[in-house]
């Protein structure tokens, strides 16, 4: 009896299999070390703690992109989780343990959980009615911290806060908070990028495009939504939390639903559907918002004219429009070479 021959058809599509996946990681480390680089460049031109607010506003914008960008949701009330992992992380310290790993557990478990709670609720709706319900929800939670737990959250004042150093982390350096929530970013923007990219992300923007179809093909759509609310709601937990150490104070500010008008500015001016669209946009509207008011008084009539921009011309926003170019010049390139090696 013959040997029966390997056929090429079953190895070449596994051997060029193995070849993409070793691109795609080599380019999320590329990735990851051109982030933290960017961050680690701009320091010296601005300051360490401002570069710190920066971060942990990146990591809330890289949660709202996920519902928004991703899932195709806008969302109105997603300071609420932020504010929920700053006042339970923030309350822990204050009346139970000075241990602040402990503390930043807390607030990304309890941010999760309330994502799961309203979360059966609200990833039932879309459109208007979604982004309505959050803002809803949002205007509960800033009424509880505000008026009902005034009592432990000391109302408008808010509270101070202390963490003990754990080990060799002492948040109450400003470096070793700068430095740890780079180390938050970095892990947060890995764990993102690895779950849009999956199968997983796949089904989520499909759902983006045409949820109907998505369930016809007998994907339970819900389910999917409702995680990928809670996982966001958990990650907006974790920038609270890193919000409330990094000030040391917490207070009704973190949850009031005016302030979610930057987030969502940062999406479409960075680019919504790209966790590097959202990091640019952080930044972008980071600069814009403490820099501008310096030297013009009414500096909102500018993001105005960004989001105008936005809409008739850079729908894409600005790492939209940067990744566009960028194909641009490499089908120059392509079709440059051809015509080349015709002649």
């Amino acid at each position: 009896m013959d040997r029966p021959s390997v056929s090429n058809s079953g190895v070449v599509p596994a051997a060029s299999a193995g070849l993409r996946g070793n691109r795609v990681r080599e380019r999320e480390l590329i990735g990851l070390f051109v982030i933290a680089a960017g961050f680690l460049g701009i320091t010296p031109v601005l300051s360490t703690n401002r570069v710190t607010d920066f971060m942990i506003f990146c990591i809330f914008a890289m949660s709202f992109d996920l519902i928004y960008g991703y899932m195709g949701r806008l969302s109105f009330g997603h300071l609420l989780f932020l504010g929920t992992g700053a006042y339970c992380s923030g309350l822990f310290l204050k009346y139970v343990n000075k241990n602040p790993i402990l503390a930043i557990l807390v607030g990304i478990i309890v941010a999760g959980l309330l994502g799961m709670l309203i979360g059966l609720i609200i990833v039932r709706t879309t459109g208007a009615c979604f982004a309505l319900i959050n803002l809803a929800f949002n205007q509960i939670g800033f009424f509880l911290v505000l008026s009902p737990l005034r009592t432990i959250t000391n109302g408008e004042d808010g509270f101070g806060i202390h963490a003990s150093p754990f080990g060799f982390l002492n948040f109450s350096s400003r470096t070793t908070m700068y430095w740890f929530v780079l180390i938050c970013l970095v892990l947060v923007f890995y764990l993102l990028k690895r779950v849009t990219s999956s199968p997983y992300g796949i089904l989520i923007r499909s759902i983006k495009e045409d949820e109907t179809r998505v369930k016809f093909l007998g994907y339970n759509t819900f389910l999917y939504k409702w995680v990928t609310f809670v996982l966001a709601g958990s990650v907006a937990g974790l920038a609270g939390t890193l919000t409330a150490l990094n000030y040391n104070y917490v207070n009704p500010n973190v949850m009031d639903v005016h302030s979610n008008v930057g987030v969502v500015f940062a999406c479409l001016i960075g680019g919504a559907g790209s966790l590097y669209g959202a990091i640019v946009g952080g930044v972008s509207y980071m600069v814009i918002s403490n820099y501008l008011p310096i030297y013009i008084r009414r500096w909102e009539m500018f993001l105005g004219f960004a989001l105008l921009m936005i809409i008739f011309r850079f729908q894409k926003g600005i790492w939209g429009y940067l990744q566009s170019v960028w194909e641009y010049a490499k089908e120059r390139r392509r079709l440059g070479a051809h015509s080349g090696g015709g002649r």
